[in-house]
């Protein structure tokens, strides 16, 4: 794992798990059980990432505006997207708190701005646990006036043919064109993975709440399987599937809805007083499967 990596990367190691993370974006760069990848590098500005911290809130603001205790709030966009996209953690270099075989901590602060009103210090702490990464995300209000806040982890698993993804979800959003939800409603058949499906062969980009934090992803082809677990703030999921790529899928844990600031109850975005504190915790648990081969 340590041929191309740039200079500024970590490796974390503990028993068959290898992670590498970054200060940039507080990212995981790659990630593999028993010498399997089950991270893609294919997500940040230049698809070098695996998973990015998304803070101070995740996915898109409609019009790039918002308006909260009686005041607006514009945004500026800060991708090729035209909307303001992911927060700003993604796009920043941290500082590393602390570093060592098994655990990196970083910290990101900002000062609000043209391109974002909010002003915050995030924490992201990557740590290796047994078969497990621990993902603590957290931020804190340092602005003079309350906002409303959300954070989320944003991890590319990699995709097979055979890869099956279990995950129960009590609601839907559908899409609208221009990628922001629509409408809320029952989850359907094909996006229905109560018990255990095939990822279907289609475009996915949609919201799912009344989660229990948990799902399981298995690669019966690889011999491996991931439990994730989300707790703390994080009680919904986006998933992410493009048509132009097959080799990975995005089981994105949040604390909101997309466009949460202009949903009703700001869609689970949680409004935070100067000094206070969101967090939230996805932990990926490994372990082994028979390995499927054909015939």
């Amino acid at each position: 794992m340590n041929q191309g990596w740039a200079a500024d990367e970590i490796e974390l190691r503990h028993g068959d798990l290898a992670v590498r993370v970054s200060p940039r974006g507080a990212a995981v760069t790659a990630a593999t059980y028993r010498e399997t990848p089950f991270l893609v590098a294919a997500g940040g500005p230049d698809g070098a990432m695996a998973n990015f911290a998304m803070v101070p809130f995740g996915n898109r603001v409609e019009g790039n505006a918002m308006s909260f205790a009686g005041r607006d709030y514009a945004f500026q966009a800060n991708t090729s997207d035209p909307l303001y996209r992911h927060g700003d953690g993604w796009l920043g270099l941290w500082q590393i708190e602390e570093a060592g075989m098994e655990h990196a901590q970083f910290c990101f602060s900002r000062s609000a701005d043209k391109v974002s009103p909010y002003a915050y210090l995030a924490r992201q702490e990557i740590r290796l646990a047994g078969d497990a990464v621990v993902l603590r995300l957290s931020v804190e209000n340092r602005g003079e006036t309350a906002l409303p806040f959300g954070l989320g982890q944003h991890p590319f698993f990699a995709r097979t043919p055979k890869t099956r993804l279990t995950v129960a979800a009590d609601r839907y959003w559908s899409e609208r064109p221009d990628n922001l939800p629509d409408m809320p409603g029952p989850v359907p058949d094909h996006f229905d993975f109560r018990s255990e499906k095939l990822l279907p062969q289609m475009w996915m980009n949609n919201a799912f709440e009344g989660w229990n934090g948990r799902a399981i992803i298995a690669w019966p082809e690889l011999g491996i399987q991931a439990a994730l677990e989300a707790d703390g703030a994080l009680d919904r999921f986006m998933i992410y599937m493009p048509v132009n790529r097959s080799d990975f899928f995005c089981l994105e844990p949040m604390s909101h809805l997309p466009n949460g600031h202009h949903l009703p109850g700001f869609g689970g975005l949680k409004p935070l007083a100067p000094g206070e504190v969101l967090a939230g915790t996805v932990t990926i648990r490994m372990s082994s499967l028979p390995v499927q081969t054909e015939g």
